[in-house]
């Protein structure tokens, strides 16, 4: 399936993009935004505060090693993750429903540019504070009674946006 190693992969060319996870409590929506990242070839996912790290037995089960090949970081807030994305020039979106957001269907990337996505935690959402701070806002359209969804499943929508295909 031409499948490429973790050290090739390392090696690859990447999808500007870094994901941000605020306080995402399940390890196993870690894990399989780990192989969604992977499968997206996305250049890295922070790991922000309570959001657990690799090594993980629970992360494993559902990332299946992604988290050895995708890049990632541990920052003690996401407000210290949005500082350096900002920092390293990123732009930098969170994804939520506020006021103002752009509904994801309407947003288009820019080739060339450096983007990062804040998903938040499972009930919460993402931390006004870093709402606050970030360039944008982007919204997946819904039309059922929820007014939701799982992280992780966002994760895998957002990045295919940012995909571009």
């Amino acid at each position: 399936m031409s499948r490429l190693t973790v050290e090739d992969f390392k090696q690859a060319e990447k999808l500007p993009l870094v994901v941000v996870l605020d306080d995402v409590r399940s390890m196993y929506n870690v894990g399989s935004v780990f192989r969604t990242a992977d499968a997206f070839r996305v250049e890295a996912v922070y790991l922000c505060g309570i959001t657990a790290t690799p090594p993980s037995t629970e992360i494993h089960k559902t990332a299946l090693g992604a988290e050895d090949s995708v890049e990632w970081k541990h920052f003690a807030t996401a407000v210290e993750a949005v500082d350096a994305l900002h920092a390293a020039g990123y732009e930098v979106y969170g994804v939520e429903q506020v006021e103002g957001s752009t509904m994801l269907h309407d947003f288009v990337p820019v080739a060339g540019r450096r983007y990062a996505v804040v998903l938040g935690n499972e009930v919460k959402g993402v931390h006004q504070e870093v709402i606050d701070m970030c360039d944008g806002c982007l919204e997946i359209p819904q039309f059922g009674t929820k007014h939701s969804m799982n992280v992780s499943v966002t994760a895998g929508i957002i990045m295919y946006k940012f995909l571009g295909k």
